[in-house]
């Protein structure tokens, strides 16, 4: 259902039950899939590409223009996965260059205020806080809690099932499975509620994974010979090769 008080421009594509309420905005150069609920005053600007079963909530924008001096006008895009809740005063901008893009996987909880600036990309399953903010081409992984007031700078690479406590600031990569907490920001441990509630690991890997976390932050070893302590005493499973292969490509982490 599309009330006459919104306003679509005839060019946008819009899939089969669509609910666009009174006041909302969507531009022509927009796809929206299926089963997806526009509510009262959101807009949603051209570049925008949206899966099925979203709900973008009151005040939300997507795809604003770059907050970037290195955009120049370019036609480009924000990607939009499924079953995504985006909450009131959401902004999101769509990526600095044609060739680039801002990306949403599926089944997000964006909460009030968030704001994701240009080329961003979100995994699955995220929850970002309240008023919590994104910089430019930063990267947050899969099953991932920002709390409330959480700023990530540019560049920043937020690993799988980590949580982020209220008001951190990040300015560096945060590898797979951990606590963040404090200003300035610092280790607080693994992620181990979380991890077990959802059956993510069992006992043992778990262990492992908090022995990985020991020589890395406890341990008096440089990252680097840390590293190789973990491929030489830590059992191989998935879990520790994917925080052996994210500190292997990061460009620095929070220590």
């Amino acid at each position: 259902m599309i009330s006459p008080l919104a306003y679509v421009d005839p060019a946008a594509k819009l899939g089969k039950n669509v609910t666009v309420q009174p006041f909302a905005y969507i531009e022509g150069d927009v796809v929206i899939g299926n089963d997806c609920v526009i509510m009262a005053g959101a807009h949603i600007l051209n570049g925008t590409r949206m899966g099925r079963k979203n709900t973008v909530h009151h005040g939300a924008v997507l795809a604003s223009v770059p907050q970037d001096f290195h955009y120049e006008g370019e036609d480009s895009v924000l990607v939009i996965g499924d079953e995504n809740d985006i909450r009131e005063n959401v902004v999101v901008a769509r990526a600095t260059h044609k060739d680039g893009g801002t990306r949403i996987g599926n089944g997000n909880f964006l909460m009030d205020g968030t704001h994701l600036c240009h080329d961003v990309q979100i995994g699955n399953n995220c929850v970002l806080g309240i008023r919590s903010m994104v910089a430019g081409e930063s990267r947050v992984d899969d099953c991932t809690i920002l709390s409330s007031n959480v700023i990530v700078q540019q560049n920043c690479h937020i690993g799988s099932w980590v949580l982020i406590q209220s008001g951190c600031r990040i300015s560096k990569d945060v590898p797979p499975y951990v606590i963040m907490a404090g200003n300035p920001v610092q280790y607080h441990g693994i992620n181990a509620v979380v991890l077990q509630h959802k059956n993510m690991v069992d006992d043992r890997i778990l262990r492992h994974i908090m022995n990985t976390y020991r020589l890395i932050y406890q341990g008096n070893f440089s990252l680097q010979d840390a590293v190789l302590k973990i491929e030489d005493q830590i059992p191989k499973s998935p879990e520790i090769e994917n925080i052996v292969e994210f500190i292997r490509n990061s460009k620095g982490i929070i220590r």
